[in-house]
């Protein structure tokens, strides 16, 4: 059975608040208005809901069951109103601790400029996250993710502190920082497409694997040492002169960064980020 949403609007507020004239303020209506509403519903139900008494009301037996169903029922739109509205103006964010600490949060302040009307909160984490309003970005193999779902193909190649004198890779043993992935199924960073791009032969390179990009780039900086990783990751520390890119050509790899089923994501909040995060990685 249809019944009107209006009418069951002042029921419940009538039934919550005990009378129809404060009801009518609560709803900017006239009490002659709730009167009409209450009265339709009871004639499209068929039963009474108040007793009347004059200008007082109180409520029947069905009209007692009938105000907890819509008090319960109108709580809950409440609520998921309000989770809503959250949503639309908050953007949350878990993805990989090294795109977090080197480009999502350095660039967290241009996007709320630009956009001051959305919060921006970031986590990390290297678990796809299924909760309906946080936006994973995750790095993948780009063979398994679909292919609406990638936001960067990923691309690497070796750097070094600013103003490191680059090596003689044929004369002189080398430590070059790398990563081994906490998650074995990942592509390895693609070396050996690197060295065979390069004519390199690899056989003065010793190995140095930490399990997140990273701590290799950092500790290259630290060390003026050599780091092999993704061109993402440390494109504002070549442009910030902390990093240089050697004079040797970057390789794709099988890897890319990706949003599990990124058209789900349907709130404007969330669309403009994701448009945003793309165009920062793909600069």
């Amino acid at each position: 059975m249809q019944v009107s949403l209006q009418a069951l609007k002042a029921f419940e507020s009538a039934a919550r608040l005990g009378s129809f004239k404060l009801a009518a303020e609560e709803l900017s209506l006239t009490p002659t208005a709730i009167s009409h509403h209450v009265g339709n519903l009871e004639s499209r139900l068929n039963v009474n809901l108040f007793h009347r008494l004059g200008r007082r009301i109180s409520l029947t037996g069905t009209g007692e069951r009938l105000a907890k169903a819509t008090s319960d029922g109108f709580r809950k739109i409440d609520c998921a109103l309000e989770e809503v509205m959250k949503a639309g103006s908050a953007v949350r964010v878990t993805t990989t601790s090294s795109l977090a600490a080197m480009v999502l949060i350095p660039s967290q302040h241009e996007f709320e400029q630009a956009n001051s009307e959305i919060s921006l909160e970031i986590s990390t984490g290297e678990s796809v996250d299924s909760q309906s309003y946080v936006i994973p970005i995750r790095l993948g193999d780009v063979s398994v993710a679909e292919e609406s779902d990638v936001i960067r193909s990923e691309s690497f190649n070796v750097f070094c502190a600013y103003g490191m004198q680059p090596p003689s890779w044929s004369n002189e043993p080398i430590t070059l920082f790398t990563t081994e992935w906490k998650n074995r199924s990942l592509p390895a960073p693609p070396l050996a497409a690197w060295l065979e791009e390069n004519g390199l032969d690899g056989s003065g390179i010793t190995l140095k694997k930490f399990d997140q990009e990273l701590f290799g780039i950092q500790q290259a900086m630290a060390e003026n040492g050599l780091v092999f990783c993704s061109t993402t990751l440390t494109k504002r520390l070549v442009k910030s002169n902390l990093l240089q890119q050697l004079e040797t050509r970057s390789v794709r790899s099988d890897l890319c960064y990706y949003v599990p089923n990124k058209v789900s994501f349907e709130t404007r909040s969330a669309a403009r980020f994701l448009n945003w995060i793309e165009d920062v990685l793909n600069q």
